[in-house]
């Protein structure tokens, strides 16, 4: 499957062109590559870090799926570093913490005009419906925010309406 990220308040020109997200579910996993369609000089990347789970991973350049649940939800948050981060909510923003589902970055590939970056993410139980994000990082600092939808007027990809594909 294929979905298209929309950015938030969209200005006279938002970098990047466009990002688009593959999906496919693969039993117990999901299969993601987000791709950027456009010149990937502007993007500021992340530094080499140790690759496993980090905070604050959505600071900088940071691709991310939201999973809900029976019982609230899962962020799931991939750095082009090899990063990644796995959190548990409650309820809307309420009761977070590590969740236990893991993620794999396979990193990064790509040409003059587009980039893409693939991971595998551990669904957790009765997984219900999916939200897909990113936050990109321009060279000079600015940031934009991208996702299938934005019901509020601040970029909010914790937003229940957010969450609009069912899961494959």
């Amino acid at each position: 499957m294929r979905a298209t990220l929309i950015p938030h308040v969209p200005e006279t020109h938002v970098y990047p062109e466009a990002i688009s997200v593959e999906f496919e579910r693969e039993g117990g996993l999901l299969w993601l590559r987000f791709i950027i369609d456009d010149n990937p000089d502007f993007i500021a990347w992340p530094g080499d870090a140790p690759v496993g789970r980090a905070d604050e991973l959505w600071k900088h350049t940071c691709f991310e799926a939201f999973v809900t649940t029976d019982d609230g939800y899962r962020e799931f948050n991939l750095s082009p570093s090899g990063q990644w981060a796995s959190y548990r909510f409650d309820g809307y923003r309420e009761g977070m913490r590590p969740a236990d589902e893991v993620c794999v970055v396979e990193g990064l590939d790509g040409g003059r005009d587009y980039v893409a970056l693939e991971g595998r993410i551990e669904l957790p139980v009765e997984p219900r419906r999916l939200g897909l994000s990113a936050v990109i990082e321009t060279v000079d600092g600015a940031r934009t925010y991208w996702a299938l939808a934005h019901p509020s007027d601040k970029p909010d990809f914790h937003h229940p309406d957010s969450f609009v594909l069912d899961l494959p």
